[in-house]
This record gives C-alpha cells, sequence and structure tokens, in this order.
C-alpha cells in the first residue's frame, strides 16, 4: 500500500480542494517519497500544488483507503494566503466543509473531509476567529452544494 500525505487546508467553514484535470476534485496531496516523512512530503506538496509555502501543517489522523494510506494534516490559511493552480493540477477552490461534496469527489476525499467535518462540528467549528472575519466581509464568501467556487 502506497502512503500518501494529505493536506486539509481551512479558511473560517471551508476547505480547498484541487483537480487535476481529470474532472475529480480531491485535497491537496501526494505520495510520500523514499525517505522522506509524511509531513514533508504534505508541505512538499501543498507548495508544488497551490504554491502556498508554510513551515508547519497539524497532523490529524491517517485513513487507509482502497490503494493508499492517507495520513491527514490540517493547515489554517490566513485570507491573505491565495492558493493558485501550478504545474500539478489544473485547478483548485473553496468548499464548505459542511456540505456535501461535489459528486465527482474521490471516495477517500469524501471519507477524510466526513471525518474532518465531523471532527469540527464537534469542537465548533474550524476557526471561530477566521469564521467571524468572513462574516463580516461578504466578498470572502465560499460555495455551498455542488461545484466549488473557482478561485481563477
Amino acid at each position: 500500500m502506497k502512503n500518501r500525505a494529505t493536506v486539509i487546508c481551512s479558511r473560517a467553514d471551508a476547505i480547498l480542494l484541487v483537480t487535476r484535470g481529470n474532472g475529480r476534485w480531491s485535497l491537496p496531496g501526494g505520495t510520500v517519497k523514499r525517505g522522506e516523512s509524511a509531513h514533508e512530503a504534505a508541505l512538499r506538496e501543498l507548495a508544488e500544488e497551490t504554491g502556498l509555502h508554510f513551515p508547519r501543517v497539524e497532523f490529524l489522523f491517517v485513513f487507509g483507503g482502497f490503494q493508499k494510506r492517507h495520513y491527514v494534516f490540517h493547515c489554517a490559511l490566513p485570507f491573505a494566503a491565495v492558493p493558485r493552480a501550478s504545474r500539478e493540477i489544473a485547478g483548485c477552490a473553496w468548499h464548505r466543509a459542511t456540505q456535501p461534496l461535489p459528486h465527482d469527489a474521490s471516495v477517500p476525499t469524501r471519507e477524510i473531509v466526513r471525518l474532518f467535518a465531523a471532527r469540527i462540528q464537534a469542537n465548533g467549528g474550524i476557526d471561530a476567529g477566521a469564521k467571524a472575519a468572513a462574516d463580516a466581509d461578504p466578498s470572502r464568501a465560499v460555495s455551498g452544494a455542488g461545484a466549488p467556487a473557482s478561485l481563477d
């Protein structure tokens, strides 16, 4: 079974989804390379796919998919951080963590987001301060059910 570093990037009550151009939405991340820790892979993949460089991500849990073991990390993004599709992905978009994912989201993404959503609901939200800031500025709205809101 291959190891994959998967990153849940959040802002207020939204998470970042990426697509590789195959029409399926997933969470940022990728294969852990030989000699690399899952944490290092999470930081590398986040930078390669979205252009975001952060010194740390928080480890959440391990999720066993059908073909991959996902080491799931979390990164709370400030509003100033702007993810951009890079050479590895075709697009990225925000999606409300508590809303159903697009019908074309990958199965592991659906399950990981479901576990994350249950966790944030139990804890009162992803980040109450960031949510208050988003509520105060309607231009920072994110999509609900259906296709993610485009960042481009």
